[in-house]
């Protein structure tokens, strides 16, 4: 058993190496790059926190915890600039891949933002009970205004639809971001799997 344990390790060993690398590349080629985070105006604000390693360092528990952070943080009422902040702050606070979650919070945006809210409005009459669950007929219209305009009308029709709202939009960010975490640590197992067995059968 233990000799098994052993050929089993040194089998596995050179593959842990080997599979970071992959998934190293995947996100360096599709997250902003360390000078672009560190140059936007609202993240910078964080100046000498932003040098801690955790922040940028890319594996299972930080890349999991960045996603979590995005997803909780794009749900917070108010533009990018506003998620971008609070997204750099939690990852500053919980140590935690910046990147990953600053570009996780582009989820929500002016043509999601809509169905997201209609769900989390469903989820706040629910939990408080005291109505059907039918969102209230508060037109938006976004398609007829300047993008400038669309902050300013997006905040009047979420406090339009007052409680509920807002505690579902606890609620679902809170729920989002513990799903996409175990999410992110399973997929990685997963994909770490995967590997190491095709790395085995080249090597047979």
């Amino acid at each position: 058993m233990r000799l098994a344990a052993g050929l089993l390790c040194l089998h596995l060993t050179p593959v842990f190496p080997y599979t970071l690398l992959v998934l190293r590349k995947f996100f360096k080629k599709y997250l902003p790059s360390h000078e672009t985070i560190r140059q936007n105006r609202f993240i910078g604000l964080f100046g000498e926190q932003l040098q801690h390693h955790n922040l940028w360092h890319l594996h299972r528990r930080s890349v999991a915890g960045g996603v979590a952070v995005g997803l909780f943080t794009g749900l917070i009422p108010g533009s990018n600039p506003v998620q971008f902040f609070f997204a750099a702050l939690f990852a500053i606070v919980f140590k935690v891949n910046l990147p990953v979650a600053v570009a996780t919070t582009l989820y929500s945006n002016p043509f999601t933002i809509v169905p997201i809210y209609m769900v989390a409005y469903t989820l706040g009459e629910f939990v408080i009970g005291n109505g059907t669950g039918d969102m209230p007929q508060t037109e938006l219209h976004l398609m007829d205004k300047n993008i400038s305009e669309w902050i300013p009308a997006l905040t009047d029709w979420i406090m339009s639809l007052g409680k509920p709202l807002l505690l579902g939009i606890f609620l679902l960010a809170l729920l989002l971001a513990m799903v996409g975490y175990f999410a992110v640590r399973a997929a990685w197992r997963l994909y770490t799997i995967y590997e190491w067995r095709k790395r085995a059968k080249r090597r047979r």
